[in-house]
């Protein structure tokens, strides 16, 4: 499966978290399936991830065209630099 049909089978599950500090809370919580991220999303952002995703052994894949295209694959009208895909447990509240 493509990165593209999991980011399409996670939008009609509901299951997709978008953005930084949403992704990086899941995966240090655990609700990360995967994360996938844009080629134009800034170092220090993949660096983060990285980390969090070597510590909770989740898969990092990276998205081949820029945030905004993202944004745009997922139809929202922002950029969109990071995502994450929610496992089977019920995804965090945001604030």
């Amino acid at each position: 499966m493509t990165i593209e049909d999991e980011i399409k089978s996670a939008l009609a599950k509901n299951a997709l978290i978008v953005g930084t500090r949403t992704v990086v809370k899941t995966l240090k919580t655990g609700v990360a399936k995967s994360v996938i991220v844009a080629t134009n999303a800034p170092e220090s952002v993949k660096k983060d991830l990285q980390h969090y995703t070597n510590i909770s052994k989740t898969p990092i894949h990276n998205f081949s065209g820029t945030g905004k295209q993202l944004g745009t694959f997922l139809g929202k009208p922002f950029s969109v630099s990071v995502l994450a895909i929610a496992g089977e447990s019920k995804k965090p509240k945001t604030k």
